[in-house]
């Protein structure tokens, strides 16, 4: 069995490092502390159902002995938040790690507009029950923490919270998997991880303006400038509107890397979205971002 101490201290570890800014590593911190250990409550009149209505689940009732329970409000783009590709990837690959755990996800939707939510799950055919919880009970039971990064807990059998944070980040996900998988929770010798340098030429990239219904594309070339391969762990994207595209062998001291980053709108908007870059370099994470306005 996992400590709780040990989790706890490797999460802080991994949530710190990933924010230079000063004040921002203490407000996950605080983050961290508050919710560790504490229990989730759920409301009574919950229903998970898949978007064709074919399929419900007593997600609640289901003995397991891990869960992860995931919020998402729509008071930005919930196209956006919800980050779908992602989460069918991640619930195959838990279903693939748990063997005969059974780990159930929860997944709880606060939408503006139900039958957009509906619509936008059937576009991506995301088979999975959710939660349509248009009275936002989850959220007023526990009031989570506004930033969406915070806004997934990993839950042992008693809803009590083991992790916290959005498996979207590499980090979060492998402690994820780590726990579920019941391996040894530590901190990572940072000296022996081989490091290079890289350098690129622009983190900022305008589209300007454009018809919100046409793709937009934009390259960025990371150059490896140390001695060591350069290796590309992981790319997010802020949006499910952003996709990168990108070589993925090790990129040998002197040579380059494109980054090919494709925006596409799903309405007209002024966006600013980012693309972390996460790697061997000692500059990681790299933090690039893409502005315009969709018309």
């Amino acid at each position: 069995m996992i400590r709780l101490k040990y989790i706890r201290v490797f999460l802080m570890l991994l949530l710190v490092f990933y924010s230079c800014d000063r004040n921002k590593k203490e407000a996950i911190d605080s983050i961290v502390k508050k919710w560790m250990g504490k229990e989730i409550l759920f409301p009574e009149n919950g229903s998970f159902i898949t978007y064709d209505n074919r399929d419900s689940v007593d997600f609640l009732s289901m003995k397991s002995d891990y869960r992860i329970v995931t919020y998402v409000n729509s008071e930005t783009c919930f196209s956006c938040n919800l980050r779908l590709p992602f989460w069918k990837g991640f619930v195959m690959e838990i279903d693939s790690v748990s063997l005969d755990k059974n780990i159930p996800v929860l997944f709880y939707f606060y939408p503006k507009n139900k039958s957009d939510l509906y619509a936008l799950l059937e576009r991506h055919k995301f088979i999975y029950p959710v939660c349509v919880d248009e009275e936002d009970s989850l959220n007023k039971l526990n009031h989570f923490p506004t930033d969406m990064a915070f806004q997934t807990f990993l839950l042992n059998s008693d809803n009590k919270v083991l992790a916290i944070g959005n498996p979207i980040n590499p980090k979060v996900k492998e402690l994820y998997l780590k726990i579920i998988q019941s391996e040894k929770i530590g901190r990572k010798d940072e000296s022996k991880v081989t490091r290079t340098k890289a350098d690129i030429g622009r983190t900022l990239v305008p589209l300007g303006k454009f018809d919100w219904r046409k793709e937009q594309k934009a390259v960025f070339v990371l150059k490896n400038t140390g001695d060591k391969p350069l290796v590309i762990q992981d790319v997010v994207t802020s949006c499910g509107c952003t996709s990168a595209e990108y070589f993925k062998k090790p990129v040998r001291p002197n040579d380059s890397l494109e980054l090919c980053v494709t925006y596409k709108a799903e309405h007209p908007e002024h966006f600013d979205k980012t693309i972390t870059v996460y790697c061997n370099a000692a500059s990681s994470p790299i933090v690039l971002r893409i502005i315009g306005t969709a018309q």
